[in-house]
């Protein structure tokens, strides 16, 4: 995938579509972990390609090669920094980071089947072991990307930041929401015993261009079968509700918190004009491509790693008191994925 002139005029048009207090920023560390993901990656895109940038960018990951394809058009800019870095693993590097926002975490379903146990270290034991790097490195601010996944299985309200959901901690698929519930709790602690600045975000289902060949998400699903001319077929209904955002909003969020979140607070990141059915977003992916979604749902529909959650929209009043808004509709943000990736 080449990082195209699309994906950048939508990076651009969000840099200038908000004021951010830029300047505290400058001349400053920061460390993005999970680059290669694709919040994360998107994140690193909106932090190189704003036009002030005066500042140190460390993109960290554990597939070097993979970040030297993804953020090849940075690679003679000196302020950009591969880190090679598995979160599980303490940090140590003689460099103090004064910014730093764990995007890393194991976001793809089907580790919660094969790696439970590896998706809950990702988080909790990332959180330790970032924050007590910071504590001893000067760290000014820890942005923690959790996931709306903590509000559980709901029972079809809107979700705001303080409601908490039922999760069933003795199964399997608990092991993602678990760990980023229990990685939530644990930030929390470090800014009450430890006196550091954390703030929580909550995304929604997160969507766009350069996810990774393991991501088997829906919508990542969805457009591989298109890409590859082919019809969407679903295994079910497709009657579960979700919010959902595109990625660039979702990095603009992001910065937002950094740059102006309240300590020990958490803040939801969804676009409330992009809650659909999973039915719908299949057929708005074939209807750009000018395929067709065709069902073959099985006589028993429970199978492989399904979430329980049959509705999941968000309250975004939380994060629009910090100035920020989506800006991106949920057809034009499928339309320019595809488009990224033909």
């Amino acid at each position: 995938m080449k990082q195209t002139n699309l994906y950048n005029e939508d990076v651009k048009a969000a840099l200038a579509a908000f004021e951010l207090p830029w300047q505290q920023l400058s001349g400053k560390n920061i460390l993005v972990l999970g680059a290669t993901g694709l919040i994360g990656g998107c994140l690193v895109d909106m932090l190189m390609q704003h036009e002030g940038l005066d500042y140190q960018v460390y993109a960290a990951g554990r597939n070097e090669e993979r970040a030297n394809r993804r953020f090849s058009a940075y690679l003679d800019s000196g302020h950009y920094h591969f880190l090679p870095f598995d979160v599980t693993a303490p940090l140590s590097v003689d460099i103090s980071f004064d910014y730093i926002v764990d995007a890393a975490g194991g976001a793809c379903p089907q580790l919660y089947s094969e790696d439970p146990v590896g998706v809950m270290k990702s988080n909790i034991f990332g959180v330790d072991n970032l924050l007590r790097f910071g504590l001893q490195h000067g760290l000014k601010k820890l942005v923690y990307v959790s996931s709306g996944e903590v509000y559980g299985e709901g029972d079809g309200r809107v979700f705001e930041e303080s409601y908490s959901g039922y999760i069933d901690p003795t199964t399997v698929r608990a092991c993602y929401p678990s760990a980023k519930r229990a990685s939530e709790t644990l930030c929390i602690c470090y800014a009450h015993q430890y006196g550091i600045e954390v703030s929580i975000a909550r995304p929604s289902h997160i969507y766009g261009p350069f996810f990774t060949e393991n991501d088997n998400r829906v919508y990542a699903q969805f457009i591989r079968n298109v890409l590859r001319g082919e019809d969407i077929v679903l295994k079910s209904k497709g009657e579960a509700f979700r919010s959902w955002t595109y990625v660039v909003d979702c990095a603009m969020a992001l910065l937002c918190i950094l740059l102006k979140g309240g300590n020990g607070e958490a803040y939801n990141i969804a676009n409330e004009e992009s809650n659909v059915s999973i039915r719908t977003l299949a057929e708005t992916v074939a209807d750009l491509a000018g395929r067709k979604v065709v069902f073959d749902i099985p006589d028993d529909a429970s199978h492989g790693n399904t979430t329980p959650i049959t509705k999941a929209v968000f309250a975004t009043d939380k994060l629009e008191a910090l100035g920020w808004k989506p800006i991106t509709l949920l057809k034009d943000g499928l339309a320019h994925t595809i488009q990224v990736l033909l």
